[in-house]
């Protein structure tokens, strides 16, 4: 694990020096990984940033999902999109139009998001949908299509993003924030994708974790606004507080995990927590939207090629989505009570400033459109690991390097063959192979 607050300048310029290295030989897809490199989205903290304890209440429900839909198959023919009324009103259905066309968008049909599939009563139900230029994205929500052959329904539409520039804002009504940057993709959280690249997504109950006043309006930067009833009514920012106040924990909100703390006192029994722990600390979470309830919530994807909540349980073997009694829920509450606000961070030095704790995200291959993208094909697991590692999709000559890009370890390996990584210190090393590489962590 490394210690941001404890390192010499010469280590400072190094480490810059080997991630833009590191940038200039991977790419990676826009479809899975998409914005720019200064996107708040992509940017680790930096070792400058200033923490302030936001000191979140516990919550029951202690991980749950905002099912965002996200849709990047711009080829396929357009759906039409109607304007529904029914909002978040429980008493309305979704799958009924009740005014005119809203947008033509390329959706498959075979698509559904209905009462029958989606979780909870009303969700949240941004879409972002990429369109026939690969780059212009179109955001709406409450978005329902609850019948193949059928039209959709929606209520709001959002300015377009382009999915390689920052892509900040969008289709999350409390802050105005993206539906599509910073959600936990398929791909990600498994036992083999290695850590977590970029910022997440998260909900609070505001009543309970969110500060209002006359002069914030209970929002701060990146966030547009906050929500409507945020200064008034049962559920008003901070209303149901029994901690105290935190001015700085506002809608917008970085949260993330100290600098200074060693992620292995927190007692972490699940990868998955241990997993999130480190990507709360390298990158954060910012607060888009509020729960209303007693629960914390994390953005994920639902898309034409699958569900994030149906792939963790066949990777994991439990839900997601669980309270506090459980052992993924026990980890989520122990995260969760020791997360900061990032105080300065700010759209002049996003993240706090200073060195950024991870490597940049690695520039697009192209960016004139659907180009497809030579991303790494080779995968470590165990990882995190302790002793060993091994790799799948390669053999032959392996490198470990440093974040200075130092060798540490030169083998030559069979496919699948344990690679002994018990000599290296704890922290982030990148395995090379041929013109490839992929991260690992060494507990």
């Amino acid at each position: 694990m490394r210690n941001c607050s404890f390192i010499f300048l010469v280590f400072f310029i190094r480490i810059q020096l080997f991630a833009v290295e590191y940038s200039n030989q991977v790419s990676r897809d826009p479809l899975k990984w998409p914005f720019a490199q200064n996107s708040i989205w992509n940017t680790p903290i930096g070792s400058n940033a200033k923490y302030v304890n936001a000191q979140i209440e516990w919550a029951y429900n202690a991980s749950t999902v905002d099912e965002e839909y996200i849709i990047m198959t711009p080829s396929v023919p357009l759906m039409d999109i109607y304007y529904s009324d029914a909002g978040w009103n429980q008493n309305k259905s979704r799958c009924t139009k009740t005014g005119g066309l809203l947008q033509s968008l390329p959706i498959p049909q075979s698509f559904i998001v209905s009462p029958s599939t989606w979780d909870g009563l009303t969700p949240n139900a941004g879409a972002a949908i990429l369109m026939q230029d690969g780059h212009t994205i179109k955001q709406n929500q409450p978005f329902a299509h609850c019948t193949e052959g059928g039209y959709a329904t929606s209520m709001f539409k959002f300015n377009d993003l382009d999915l390689y520039t920052d892509g900040m804002y969008g289709a999350h009504g409390g802050s105005g924030l993206s539906s599509i940057g910073g959600s936990l993709r398929i791909h990600e959280l498994t036992p083999t994708s290695g850590p977590i690249c970029h910022a997440l997504k998260i909900n609070l109950w505001g009543a309970k974790n969110l500060y209002y006043d006359n002069s914030t309006r209970g929002y701060r930067w990146p966030a547009q606004r906050a929500d409507g009833y945020a200064g008034s009514g049962s559920n008003g920012y901070g209303l149901q507080r029994t901690l105290p106040v935190v001015k700085e924990c506002r809608m917008g909100a970085l949260l993330a995990l100290s600098s200074t703390l060693d992620i292995t006192t927190l007692g972490l029994i699940t990868e998955p927590g241990r997993l999130l722990a480190q990507c709360f600390q390298d990158y954060g979470g910012y607060i888009v939207d509020d729960c209303a309830w007693d629960a914390y919530g994390i953005s994920v994807e639902w898309s034409p090629e699958g569900r994030f909540i149906d792939e963790f349980k066949k990777n994991w073997g439990f839900n997601f989505s669980t309270n506090s009694l459980s052992s993924f829920g026990k980890d989520m509450i122990k995260i969760y009570a020791k997360l900061c606000v990032v105080d300065n961070n700010n759209a002049i030095n996003v993240g706090g400033g200073g060195v950024s704790r991870a490597p940049l995200a690695p520039p697009f291959a192209s960016t004139t459109g659907l180009e497809k993208v030579n991303t790494t094909k080779i995968e470590v697991y165990p990882n995190p690991s302790n002793d060993y590692i091994k790799v799948k999709g390669a053999s032959g000559m392996l490198r470990i390097e440093n974040l200075m890009g130092i060798t540490m370890i030169s083998t030559i390996n069979k496919q699948d063959e344990a690679v002994n990584i018990s000599s290296l210190n704890s922290g982030i090393y990148f395995l090379r192979t041929g013109d490839e590489s992929v991260r690992f962590i060494k507990r």
